[in-house]
């Protein structure tokens, strides 16, 4: 999402590197540079001109420190602002003391708010809540029978009534919650191509019925400007109470996420990172700040590692690799929790060595090269894949035909195995534990950062 602009920013902090000490001149040259790089991302222009003036006021004042070089004075003043500007600290969902709360998500026709429901249905139901999901769209051919497919994939309920009218199904869902003991109504709402009066009138009507404690404006990122202006007129007529950003994942230029919070005043809560279910995100102002600024996002892959990432398997896989005796089918294992992680391009992103400047921007990562490794391994035998040595040209072969793939192809990934534990049983004992602590880097067939 950020790659040009951060890849704009880190090249202005380089050329001040070169500067023995932050001078007006080339500070002014700096935000010049600034400006021009948050415009061509897209960032509002009252948002950029007021990010500009707290920049160069912080930096003409006591704040910075003699001790830094005039580029690390200028990363930590723009690090701040970047984080002011996002909302200075995560903003979490607010829940009714008296159940069910309700959730009002709206937004424009196509921004992703049925995804974004059942997403957000799911993100709940993992942390403990009972949600009960409604569509109030009568409009869309399908809207309401999508949710309903939606609900089905995840296994959590959605209520469904003959009723056409949206105010009258927003209050049977309501008693259905209640009576069913669902702690939490989620309400996908109907949207249009373009705000309208018919629309925000409804809207309206809808929250003075539910008195929903979340309204929550769905915007999709890849629309720039038009969802910040959108956010801004649904904020006038409705009073959202925040934002959740959809394909964060995108190739935009990141100009609405930075633009949003400070136009509407109210906060980012939740990212969308992808169109698989679990790929909703809390928004947090600090870490996105750091990826923006080359710095990585190392918290957020290790949250979604435990998450995601079986702790006793990652010891096991720990034990092994010390003891030298990770197998061929430890490796399969290891890469099917890898693809669990979401889209290896993503997670790569969040490690400050693999940022837009260090190579990962003109690498193309193939995910489809995991599915090939993991059909060889399991055209194997439960003898080969114990021990590799006895893998001759004959059972090579058998293996290339089993899996649909070349013999040169389980050549490569031999060789690449035998070479892979070699390197990972020092790194494991060495490396990963000065730089990452406690933390287990539970991937053998990919490098820890350096």
């Amino acid at each position: 999402m950020f790659e040009n602009l951060s890849e704009k920013l880190q090249r202005i902090f380089k050329n001040l590197r070169g500067e023995g000490k932050l001078t007006e001149a080339n500070m002014e040259a700096a935000l010049r540079e600034i400006r021009v790089a948050l415009l061509e991302a897209d960032v509002h222009f009252r948002v950029v001109r007021q990010f500009i003036e707290d920049v160069r006021r912080k930096a003409q004042g006591q704040e910075v420190l003699t001790a830094f070089s005039p580029a690390q004075q200028v990363i930590k003043i723009v690090r701040d602002e970047l984080i002011k500007m996002l909302g200075s600290h995560q903003a979490r969902l607010r829940f009714s003391n008296e159940p069910p709360t309700v959730m009002l998500l709206v937004g424009l026709q196509g921004s992703g708010k049925t995804t974004t429901t059942g997403k957000l249905a799911r993100m709940l139901s993992r942390e403990g809540h009972s949600p009960l999901m409604v569509s109030v769209d009568v409009y869309r051919p399908a809207a309401r029978e999508q949710l309903s497919v939606i609900g089905r994939q995840l296994g959590l309920p959605v209520f469904d009534a003959a009723a056409a009218d949206p105010l009258e199904l927003a209050r049977a869902a309501r008693r259905e919650a209640a009576l069913s003991g669902r702690d939490v109504l989620l309400v996908d709402t109907a949207g249009r191509l373009h705000i309208d009066d018919q629309l925000m009138a409804e809207l309206e009507q809808l929250k003075a019925v539910l008195a929903p404690t979340e309204v929550l404006f769905v915007a999709d990122a890849m629309t720039g400007q038009d969802a910040v202006r959108s956010a801004e007129e649904f904020h006038k007529r409705l009073g959202i109470t925040g934002v959740i950003l959809t394909k964060m994942d995108g190739d935009a230029r990141g100009g609405a996420a930075l633009s949003i919070r400070s136009v509407t005043g109210q906060p980012i809560k939740l990212v969308g990172t992808g169109e698989r279910f679990d790929a909703l995100e809390p928004f947090h102002p600090d870490r996105i700040a750091s990826r923006i600024l080359g710095m990585g996002d190392v918290l957020s892959i290790i949250e979604k590692v435990e998450q995601t990432i079986d702790q006793r398997k990652a010891e096991e896989m720990q034990r092994k690799l010390l003891e030298n005796e990770f197998t061929l089918e430890d490796f399969r294992d290891q890469l099917r929790q890898l693809r669990k992680l979401g889209p290896l391009e993503s997670l790569l992103s969040m490690i400050p060595q693999f940022g837009p400047l260090k190579g990962l921007k003109n690498v193309e990562i193939d995910e489809k090269e995991i599915t090939r490794v993991v059909a060889i391994i399991d055209s194997m035998t439960p003898e080969e894949r114990a021990n590799h040595m006895i893998i001759n040209g004959s059972r090579r072969r058998r293996i290339a035909r089993g899996s649909g793939t070349t013999v040169q192809e389980v050549n490569r990934l031999l060789k690449e195995y035998a070479q892979m534990r070699k390197m990972m049983k020092s790194l494991s004992g060495g490396l990963l534990g000065k730089r990452m602590g406690k933390f287990k880097w539970p991937f053998p067939g990919l490098q820890p950062p350096a």
